[in-house]
């Protein structure tokens, strides 16, 4: 990282660097800072009135933002966001680094529909033991920034997918480090989760199971009689840009592959189609003939001994 901007960070806060080198990147877009603990009441608070403010999108139904990106760095705050999500229905991202700093995760969560953060937490959390009390020998407490660089530009690259609606969004996408592995799972909500709000999630979810089946018969159904009727997309075409059937690149490559060379060149190998072809009959009969030929005399030479 360059001095300049260490140097321009000091004495402010992360939310109010974060703010301005955003803001440096692109002006256009309009950002809030908020500096607070979020696993305090009066934080908590401040952080469900922020998701909740439609200043920007007043026909959302629920929340006002469309994704939450999580990015904390211990559980405790990981359970309050997923607590605000769970009682606003919202979806978020939740991505994390482990402490040995060579492996990390990015996960999708939705309501009702994918396990939350208390469906399944970690064992040590799920053992009763508090976090905060943890010191093991031989763990780095801080990542190195390679490994949090890849889950960041993975965390990115899912938001964008989600947003964007193109390819597929990774439900579960973890990065080990030291091998270059990337496991992907899908995670069901927990039916005996301890939270309340997620267990609601889990009632509606179930409950709205018909109209979505209803929806996707409909949906694939419009998708197959459009497919039957297909049109161009564009009228006009500037860059003269044409479709070619596969069959029709088959039966034209023989023209191709059998046009003259220039003066001078010669196929070094035989073509592969032509390779491929049976030998004509004329072929046939001059090969036995020539072997007659040689049977004869062979006899003659016997006879003469």
């Amino acid at each position: 990282m360059s001095p300049k901007i260490i140097s321009s960070w000091v004495g402010m806060t992360k939310t109010d660097a974060a703010v301005q080198t955003l803001s440096d990147i692109n002006p256009d877009v309009v950002l809030e800072s908020y500096t607070l603990n979020i696993t305090t009441v009066k934080g908590f608070e401040t952080f469900m009135e922020s998701l909740t403010n439609k200043n920007f999108r007043s026909n959302m139904h629920g929340s006002g933002v469309d994704l939450v990106l999580s990015c904390v760095d211990n559980y405790e705050a990981r359970m309050v966001v997923n607590q605000a999500c769970n009682e606003l229905n919202q979806t978020w991202m939740e991505s994390g680094v482990s402490e040995d700093a060579v492996s990390g995760h990015i996960q999708l969560l939705i309501p009702g529909e994918t396990a939350c953060f208390a469906c399944a937490p970690p064992l040590v959390v799920a053992s009763g033991v508090d976090e905060r009390t943890l010191k093991r020998e031989g763990v780095c407490a801080a990542s190195l920034p390679t490994t949090m660089g890849v889950v960041a530009g993975l965390l990115v690259q899912n938001t964008l997918k989600y947003l964007l609606k193109f390819g597929q969004v990774s439900p579960y996408l973890g990065y080990n480090a030291l091998k270059d592995y990337f496991p992907t799972m899908e995670m069901r909500p927990n039916p005996q989760c301890s939270n309340s709000a997620c267990m609601e999630r889990q009632k509606e979810f179930i409950l709205a199971k018909p109209a979505r089946d209803a929806a996707a018969k409909a949906q694939m159904e419009a998708e197959a009689s459009a497919g039957t009727t297909e049109c161009p997309i564009h009228t006009d075409n500037e860059w003269n840009i044409s479709v070619v059937d596969d069959n029709e690149m088959e039966s034209s490559s023989g023209h191709n592959n059998s046009a003259a060379l220039p003066e001078g060149l010669v196929h070094e190998l035989p073509n592969a189609d032509e390779f491929q072809k049976p030998p004509m009959q004329e072929q046939i009969d001059d090969v036995s003939n020539d072997l007659e030929d040689l049977r004869k005399q062979l006899d003659a030479l016997n006879a003469g001994l």
